[in-house]
């Protein structure tokens, strides 16, 4: 028999079989659905074995044909793999990065596999499939079977391609093009709306300018509210497709637009009161169209990897912010208590904190600064010991953020 390591133990139910070490699922939270293969009564004409030099993996073909474009979720594909010896389908690949491998096909994210070269993964995943996959990001429900259900769900997984992969086609190439170009000009409606000279061409309807303006913004606003609704419709889930921050993202910058136009046509009748009123909430709802900047993150790779990159490092840049907290109030403190007095700048310790915090980052506005002999010795102190104590975790960020950046563009 094979031996695990303790991490893979950790990770699997394992039992012995002469052809190997058995797993049938995984222990991980991510998988507990395709875990209870026997409560469940999972038919037998259902499971599948897949023998990777020595480790025979247990899932079922339901789990596998979610994914016709890789090498396992294809039947054509994988039958010249099967052994009738070992009555399972044979692989003489890197066993540890096919547990990764089947956690991709159990719940459509990866879990990269710990002390392994990234190279070997990339090149596991190139084997059976997953990197073309995962660019494709294409997920298909399962039917019941249907001809009817089928067909649709087929439209459905063609359509939502079209939307999340400009190589797709020709056609969903333009359809990306045009909506870079309608952000462009939105987010450039939004910077020369508050210029004072343009101001009035987007606001005021007696403006020269106003009505072209005006529909070009319904042109794109068209555009959006169509590409949000079809993904809205097209997407997997209804709860993942909530869950997903671009899209969320996508509504929010939609939003502002209608609520003006609802706002503009009640203000018809209205006194000027309630207009006031009305002015504060467009006001509030304006500022969310910024977000419209986000938007682009969605047609860029490398921005995406990097969002990755940023989210991964979360604990570290955890670590980051709590330093930063302790060493503001306390040695904003400190600086209060050396220098606070009821006629000087230091005349709290928020102010003092403030000092602090532009200080270390060495931005030094110049508004506040110690005058006293003790407080100009303890502000030298301050930066110093500010720049090496931020140094510190902010290696390990880099670090981090290096690893997996080098390792999402595989």
């Amino acid at each position: 028999h094979s031996t695990l390591s303790r991490h893979e133990q950790s990770r699997a139910n394992i039992f012995n079989n002469p052809n190997g070490n058995v797993k049938i699922g995984n222990s991980d939270k991510d998988y507990e659905d395709n875990n209870d293969v026997k409560e469940h009564g999972v038919p037998d004409d259902d499971m599948v074995h897949i023998n990777v030099s020595g480790t025979v993996f247990i899932t079922t073909y339901t789990c596998l044909n979610k994914y016709p474009n890789t090498l396992l979720g294809n039947e054509e594909r994988r039958k010249k793999y099967y052994s009738e010896k070992l009555n399972a389908y044979f692989f003489n690949r890197h066993r540890p990065c096919f547990d990764s491998i089947l956690h991709y096909y159990q719940t459509g994210k990866e879990a990269p596999p710990l002390n392994v070269d990234p190279d070997v993964y990339a090149k596991e995943k190139e084997f059976f499939g997953i990197k073309k996959e995962r660019e494709i990001a294409v997920f298909i429900p399962e039917g019941d079977g249907s001809d009817g259900f089928d067909c649709i769900n087929s439209c459905r997984m063609k359509v939502h391609n079209f939307l999340q992969d400009p190589r797709s086609s020709s056609l969903a190439a333009v359809w990306h093009g045009f909506d870079i170009f309608f952000i462009c000009i939105s987010i450039g409606f939004l910077v020369f709306e508050s210029e004072p000279d343009f101001k009035d061409h987007f606001t005021n309807p007696n403006a020269q300018y106003y009505t072209p303006l005006f529909v070009i913004n319904c042109i794109i606003m068209g555009f959006f509210t169509t590409d949000f609704l079809i993904r809205l419709v097209t997407w997997p889930s209804l709860l993942d497709f909530w869950k997903n921050l671009f899209n969320v993202l996508d509504i929010l910058s939609i939003l502002p637009f209608y609520v003006n136009l609802m706002v503009g046509v009640s203000e018809l009748d209205e006194d000027k009161g309630q207009q006031q009123q009305h002015y504060v909430v467009l006001r509030v709802c304006r500022i969310f169209r910024i977000v419209r900047i986000f938007k682009f993150v969605r047609h860029s790779r490398d921005l995406l990897i990097i969002m990755k990159a940023v989210s991964n490092a979360k604990r570290e840049l955890i670590l980051l912010v709590c330093l930063l907290f302790i060493f503001v109030i306390t040695f904003g403190s400190i600086m209060y208590y050396i220098e606070g007095k009821p006629d000087n700048q230091f005349d709290s310790i928020m102010k003092s904190c403030w000092w602090v915090i532009v200080t270390i980052t060495t931005v030094g506005y110049g508004d506040m600064y110690p005058t006293s002999a003790g407080g100009k010795l303890f502000g030298g102190f301050v930066l110093t010991l500010g720049i090496v104590f931020l140094a510190l975790p902010m290696t390990i960020i880099v670090s981090k953020f290096s690893f997996v950046y080098e390792r999402e563009k595989m």
